[in-house]
Parts: C-alpha cells; structure tokens; sequence
C-alpha cells in the first residue's frame, strides 16, 4: 500500500504540476478540434462526445495494463509498474476532460492552482464541493463555477483537496491495481471494467459540478486551426 501511495502521489503532482498540458488554450484547442470534426453539434453534444472519448480512452488503457500480466517473462514488479504508468495517464484524462467540460461551459480558471483545484474537487465529488464552498465562504447551484474566478486561501485548500484525493484514490486504485496483475489475461477485463467504472464516477462529478451544458454556443467565431491536438480521437 505504501508503494501504491507513492505512485499515486507522484502521479498525481506530475499531472498537476505540469501547467502546460492544462493551461487554457491547450485545452480549448482540444474541445476546437472537436466541434470542428462535428460542426453542427450542440455544447450538450460536445460533452456528451468528450465524456464517450474519455471513457473509450481509459476504459482500453485500464485492458491493456491488464493484458501485459499474461505475457510471457512479465513479472509482478513490471506489471506494478505498468499499472503506475497508467495510474498517471487516468488521472491526466480526467483532468482533460474536467477542464474541457469547463470550457464548453465559459469556465476558465486563471491560473495553475484555480486549475488544480478544479480538477481535484471534481474527482473528489461531494466532499470536494464541500471544500471549495468552505473555502469560498458560500455554495452555488452549479459548484464547478466558484473555481472560475479567485478564491483566497486556495492554496491551503488544495493541500485539504490532494490529501482527501491521494487516501481515496490509493483506496479505490488498490484493489483495482491487484486485479490487472492477476494472469492468463483474467486482469485485462479487471482492469477494463474497474477503470470504466471510476471513469463514470468522473463523468457523474462533473455533471454535478458544472450543471446542464448551454443552450448554444457564445457567439465568437470557433478558431481554425490546421495543427491538430495530439489526443483521442473523436
């Protein structure tokens, strides 16, 4: 457990930290690239599509870390090590999707740690929503929006946020993690199924956090840009 720990915390700050892969543009070139391949899509079509991509996405990472038990000459420490990897890559396509599900709805928080915050308390659920409207000093219908404009104390808050993160995440992932390493490719439909399930906890908290999409979208122009994103493909 207290390998898992390390691996969970690790991932978790690397994905967080890593400003660049969550800062805004990046990620509205993200939700660009996909209303420019469906053009006539509404923003509840959008999410509904970034949420099935999300899924599809961690539900084939979650098979393949459980597929690589059953192949010959791999041992349990590279198996562990496998499923570390794509510990980091759940967490950074949940993160992607909370902050692209932001967007559709005109939330951009401005700057690392309103992003951090964001992306926690929204893999958090309830208890994450409780922080952020402690902290804030009220709630809101749509909690999601608090994080879209300065909060003080937000980085206390996030400390609160990682560490309730960090002991249930190492919880749910514990189980999950002993599951894909299990052979004979038994671990590949675990590791499915079980990631599938924690992606569609993901989606729920969004849900809650953020409210209906928007009727429409505002009324700039959607940018054109030839250079695509490097992500799932829609």
């Amino acid at each position: 457990m207290a390998f898992l720990k390390d691996k969970v915390e690790g991932a978790v700050k690397a994905v967080l930290d890593d400003g660049s892969r969550l800062q805004a543009p990046t990620v509205n070139k993200y939700v660009n690239r996909v209303r420019r391949s469906h053009p006539n899509e509404s923003p509840a079509e959008i999410i509904e599509r970034l949420e099935k991509m999300f899924l599809l996405a961690v539900t084939g990472s979650g098979s393949a870390v459980g597929a690589t038990a059953a192949a010959p000459g791999v041992g349990t420490a590279a198996a562990l090590a496998a499923a570390g990897a794509e510990t980091a890559f759940f967490l950074e396509a949940s993160a992607l999707l909370t902050l692209a599900i932001a967007s559709v709805h005109g939330i951009s928080p401005e700057d690392n740690e309103h992003r951090k915050a964001l992306v926690l308390a929204v893999a958090l659920g309830e208890s994450g929503m409780d922080i952020v409207e402690r902290t804030a000093g009220h709630g809101a219908k749509n909690w999601g929006s608090l994080l879209g404009s300065r909060i003080p104390g937000i980085k206390d808050m996030n400390d609160s946020l990682l560490k309730k993160f960090i002991s249930r995440f190492v919880a749910k992932r514990a189980a999950l993690m002993a599951g894909k390493i299990i052979p004979a490719g038994i671990g590949a439909v675990i590791g499915g199924v079980g990631n599938r399930t924690l992606g569609k906890g993901v989606i729920n908290n969004a849900r809650n956090a953020f409210g209906p999409a928007p009727a429409r979208w505002p009324a700039e122009k959607l940018i054109i840009d030839p250079d695509p994103l490097p992500a799932v493909e829609s």
